[in-house]
């Protein structure tokens, strides 16, 4: 039951507080993988996540594991899990800033895997909006030149693995309570985790547990406050919000690690941002015209 069904204001003041908690946890994460394997970093993150899904999920009624469709249910936990994994791998090797504005490409990229999978039609207006976009992107990896970063690729992948999640999310809509699907993903993520940790395990010193266990928190944290968000406001009212994590990013790479993106940076993520924001506001009017 949702007991907020109308505080657009409250909800996108959450919002906001969940980008912030992504920005510092993904800091911490980048700053931990120069000590720490990253499936280890990410182990720590996703136990913490499936405590706080099994929390979540006692709060619904009927059983907890009980699905309908177990396959897109492990689909789903393996692309969340990947996107995660395949982030941390990119944020490794490049600048924070940078790396949120290739990550912003994903609402773009569900567009274009929400017609095979989902059967929508897609105007000519979204489509310009994705080729857009993906100029963007381009703009900011600039491959072919001395700037390009081969890490790139992997943020792009992981925005790649996040999207297709998100669309088989919407699939499963119909017929999964959101509580039990956060939950497999948690559980999905945390077993893969928990199988490649032997080989990638480092002792680590009661610094660098303290610092995994508080991104692992924060990161879990803001799903939950990304989860209330969208019971209190519409999607399309918090859709365009996320962008703001890339001024979190940039003032974190900044303190951190001395890092500013450069100019080819920025204008790339402000096409990419221009773009995302046209998507939203595309959906805003096609749910509008649903209502009618």
């Amino acid at each position: 039951m949702n007991s907020h069904p109308d505080d657009p204001l409250r909800g996108i003041a959450l919002f906001l507080a969940a980008t912030t908690l992504f920005a510092v946890a993904d800091t911490i994460a980048k700053y931990l993988t120069a000590e720490l394997p990253i499936v280890q970093i990410n182990w720590m993150r996703y136990l913490i996540f499936a405590g706080m899904a099994l929390l979540l999920s006692t709060r619904s009624a009927g059983p907890t594991f009980r699905v309908q469709r177990p396959r897109l249910q492990l689909l789903r936990g393996v692309c969340v899990v990947s996107s995660s994994v395949l982030f941390i791998f990119g944020i490794r090797e490049m600048p924070l800033a940078e790396a949120a504005s290739i990550g912003f490409v994903a609402p773009l990229l569900i567009t274009v895997l929400s017609i095979p999978l989902l059967g929508e039609v897609v105007g000519i207006r979204r489509w310009a909006a994705v080729v857009v976009g993906l100029i963007g992107v381009l703009v900011v990896i600039r491959p072919g030149t001395s700037a390009f970063q081969p890490a790139a690729l992997l943020v792009v992948a992981s925005a790649s693995c996040w999207s297709l999640g998100l669309v088989l999310t919407r699939k499963m809509s119909g017929s999964e309570r959101a509580a039990t699907t956060l939950l497999w993903s948690a559980c999905t993520g945390l077993v893969l985790l928990s199988v490649l940790l032997p080989f990638n395990f480092k002792m680590p010193t009661p610094a660098q547990m303290g610092l995994a266990l508080v991104q692992g928190m924060l990161s879990s944290v803001g799903q939950w406050m990304v989860i209330q968000a969208h019971r209190m406001a519409p999607a399309s009212t918090l859709a365009p919000i996320i962008y703001v994590q890339l001024i979190w990013s940039t003032i974190a790479g900044y303190i951190v690690f001395a890092a500013l993106p450069d100019g080819w940076s920025m204008l790339g993520a402000a096409i990419i941002i221009a773009s995302g924001l046209y998507t939203a506001h595309r959906e805003r009017a096609r749910a509008r015209e649903r209502r009618i």
